[in-house]
């Protein structure tokens, strides 16, 4: 028997879908991903995206205070072995991954600790198959993918990631570690310089390290960059090496010249990736439609259908814009409303 829904990955989007889909009787069966040194370096660990981050301070319904017995009681303790301890800092990414995804277990959802390798949308039901090499059908598929921030490969980025280093100032701009503090944000089309702008409400001075001289971004928002007395862009200048020590973070920066001038060293408190983000759609290309960035194409407003029927997309995997935890999750919720739906109308 084909399974009624099958979602594969597990950030909030996948979470959340699972919640609505088990409440829905779907029995639905996530593919949270691999444990991999490959997952590990591509940044598509299970758990998605959040699991990454440090504090979440936008996410409703967790405030600061001491979530640390509600964890210890709600989570299994196979689970929490491997989480630090709550710090009253209001919800970690970690803790609140492991919240949704215990939610839904609650709820009935099977889990398998696999990536979907491959899928066949050819006919009814689809079959996918497995990094084990397990073979799976499936009359409904939610695909929660997901999409991973771009950044420039650095050791030392690698290093300091959480603890300095960002791809999402809306997600991070506001943390204490940021506040009042020089920042650089790396990049020069319009995502960087909306960065750039973005931090400027928190920072005290905003370094925009560009490659070349002259922003990619458009007419308007690189007039916002210049214009903007808290942003200082730096012409022709690459990332040779982001500083800091364990105990402190990030402390600075030092830029190497495309022009052949002496390097340059910033003292910064925060270091932000702003050069695109990659959705986790290799192993749809052909198979579903997609944008030119390789994003899930939605065929209908206020809809999470893809071009394939019975094919929804939920979270980051279909969105360039938002990439936001809280929009993922509600993504999330509207694809396994949209499969129900779905499967009702054709009598599955």
């Amino acid at each position: 028997m084909p399974e009624k829904v099958i979602i594969i990955g597990s950030g909030p989007a996948g979470w959340t879908a699972a919640i609505y889909a088990a409440r829905a009787a779907l029995e639905p069966l996530v593919f949270e991903g691999a444990i991999t040194e490959e997952n590990r370096l591509a940044g598509t660990l299970p758990l998605g995206q959040l699991a990454l981050t440090t504090e979440v301070e936008n996410f409703p319904g967790f405030p600061a205070g001491d979530l640390g017995t509600y964890l210890e009681t709600a989570i299994s303790e196979d689970r929490r072995a491997f989480m630090p301890p709550h710090h009253h800092a209001g919800v970690t990414g970690p803790e609140l991954m492991e919240l949704m995804r215990q939610q839904a277990l609650n709820f009935g959802t099977r889990v398998i600790t696999e990536d979907i390798l491959d899928v066949d949308l050819s006919g009814r039901p689809f079959r996918l198959t497995a990094s084990d090499g397990s073979t799976h059908e499936a009359l409904a598929v939610i695909v929660a993918t997901g999409a991973r921030a771009n950044y420039l490969g650095l050791a030392s980025e690698e290093r300091f990631k959480n603890r300095g280093v960002s791809a999402c100032a809306v997600c991070d701009g506001a943390l204490p570690r940021f506040r009042n503090k020089p920042l650089a944000v790396v990049g020069g089309g319009d995502s960087a310089v909306e960065e750039a702008v973005y931090l400027t409400r928190f920072a005290s001075v905003v370094y925009l390290v560009h490659r070349r001289d002259q922003l990619r971004a458009s007419r308007i928002m690189a007039q916002r960059a210049q214009e903007n007395p808290k942003i200082t862009i730096l012409w022709s200048r690459v990332v040779d090496e982001v500083l800091g020590s364990d105990a402190a973070g990030v402390t600075g920066v030092r830029l190497r010249s495309t022009k052949n001038e002496p390097d340059l060293e910033l003292a910064i408190s925060g270091f932000f990736a702003a050069i695109g983000h990659t959705p986790n759609t290799a192993l749809l290309r052909g198979k579903v439609d997609l944008d030119e960035k390789g994003y899930l194409k939605l065929t209908t407003p206020l809809r999470t259908y893809t071009s394939v029927e019975g094919v929804f997309a939920a979270g980051d995997v279909a969105d360039p814009y938002y990439r936001q935890a809280i929009t993922a999750a509600g993504s999330g919720c509207m694809a396994a409303l949209d499969a129900e739906r779905w499967l009702n109308e054709k009598g599955l």
